[in-house]
């Protein structure tokens, strides 16, 4: 694999030149702003809960993969892009199977297999429908199937991977109309891409640092109404 060698997948590049996707470019700034909007909110809690800030380094990690994929155009460089969002997939959705439905971590560990397993077929599954866009149909889906389960287990989250599910069907829609209205719209649409996925992940997030909260003060309640006992 050449490394070095140049890529066009988008309908904004149109040679190889750094700023050749000037909107798809600075529009990762939105990952950076969700992720200091995240770490502000993490910051007003009492818990420290190291999970959402490992999340909120990989929003902030793809921000500038991205920016690097945007600008060079390189396999390389579309590495750096791909494979912060993959992790960051894995790492989310462990953490929603141990949290939010309270598996123990080696059937997290199973669950985010099967996930990944799922997620490397989605070219193949969906490739024909979505075009270059398959590989994150898995991670839709598993969104919807965690607002669905979450709304018999945990009615405080399931609006938010609800919402998280809607706003990431738009962007979806957008990346996958990219390349097929260069005619008639030759910025295209992948910058809106950066923009909604960037709110996808801070909603996902923040229910996370929100979900941590409510756990604690309900354990601390529980605590607090035994010893009153």
């Amino acid at each position: 694999m050449d490394l070095m060698a140049q890529v066009n997948h988008y309908c904004e590049r149109t040679n190889a030149a750094f700023w050749s996707e000037p909107l798809n470019a600075i529009t990762n700034l939105a990952f950076i702003i969700a992720a200091f909007a995240l770490f502000l909110l993490w910051r007003k809690q009492e818990s420290r809960d190291w999970a959402p800030l490992l999340l909120m380094a990989i929003i902030a990690i793809i921000g500038i993969g991205s920016f690097l994929f945007h600008t060079y155009a390189t396999i390389w460089a579309m590495l750096s892009d791909t494979i912060p969002i993959t992790i960051f997939m894995l790492v989310y959705f462990y953490f929603a199977f141990t949290r939010f439905l309270h598996v123990k971590w080696y059937w997290g560990l199973v669950g985010v297999l099967v996930f990944f397993a799922f997620l490397s077929s989605g070219p193949m599954l969906f490739g024909a429908y979505v075009g270059s866009s398959a590989g994150y149909v898995p991670a839709l889906l598993a969104i919807f199937a965690f607002a669905l389960i979450t709304s018999f287990t945990q009615r405080n989250v399931s609006p938010a991977f609800l919402l998280a599910g809607i706003v990431f069907t738009i962007s979806l829609f957008l990346r996958t109309m990219d390349t097929q209205i260069c005619a008639s719209l030759p910025i295209g649409t992948h910058f809106l891409w950066h923009m909604l996925n960037a709110v996808v992940l801070y909603v996902l997030t923040r229910a996370l640092i929100l979900y941590h909260v409510h756990a604690e003060r309900k354990l601390t309640s529980s605590s607090a109404q035994q010893r009153a006992g």
